[in-house]
């Protein structure tokens, strides 16, 4: 899942080491947070606080993975542009994923997260607004202070953080009226039709859904979702 020989230890699918990741690299607390979505059928769903700026979603990985991912990207170019206004990434750096996602989901969001200024996050989007997805990849992996950032939140979990893993994360997103999911190990955001900031967390559970019925043995599934925090 990595185009280098650089590898960072897997951040832990937990809101707690989440938030006080996004919040520490600029996200200001009283602007947003990650909460865990403990369902997707719709009961569960609503206990999510809205508005959902996004969904993290995280799920095995094998090699097929990168063969359905390939097929999955070029039918979906097919059928639309994808939204020159998504920013994406490309995942070059082992076990990546979970910050990627972050770095996703932060930044479709920005309109909605007033960022710290001066802050990592806020300077990382400035700088790397009109790169390509690979020269954010190049950029980020240049980047000790979030490769650090990464190295403490990766050890703040509840479980012991090794190397070799065999999960990946993805985000889901709204841009423009429709729902993207932005997987860094693939060429470009892949599009999943119509959306909205207020129907986002339902659509994304649908594709969710889909996702874990091809794999019902796999206990391996997790799924946050970033909220505005509403005062």
């Amino acid at each position: 899942m990595a185009g280098s020989s650089k590898r960072w230890l897997p951040l832990e699918a937990n809101p707690d080491v989440m938030n006080q990741y996004v919040w520490g690299l600029g996200v200001p607390e009283e602007e947003a947070e990650f909460n865990d979505v403990y369902g997707l059928d719709d009961e569960l769903l609503e206990m999510v606080p809205k508005p959902v700026l996004a969904v993290l979603f995280l799920f095995p990985y094998n090699s097929s993975s990168d063969d359905e991912s390939k097929e999955e990207t070029a039918t979906a170019s097919e059928k639309k542009e994808v939204s020159k206004k998504v920013y994406f990434l490309k995942q070059t750096v082992g076990n990546a994923c979970g910050t990627i996602g972050v770095l996703h989901a932060i930044g479709n969001a920005t309109s909605h997260i007033k960022l710290a200024e001066g802050s990592f996050f806020d300077r990382f989007y400035k700088e790397t607004a009109e790169m390509d997805p690979y020269e954010r990849a190049a950029f980020l992996e240049k980047d000790r202070e979030m490769e650090d950032a990464h190295s403490i939140a990766a050890t703040a979990g509840d479980t012991e953080a090794t190397p070799e893993v065999n999960e990946h994360y993805i985000c889901f997103t709204c841009v423009d009226g429709e729902l993207y999911a932005l997987d860094g190990v693939k060429n470009q955001p892949v599009l999943h039709g119509p959306s909205s900031p207020e129907s986002l967390l339902k659509d994304a559970a649908k594709v969710i859904q889909a996702a874990i019925a091809q794999n019902p043995d796999s206990l391996n599934f997790n799924v946050m979702a970033l909220s505005k925090r509403q005062w």
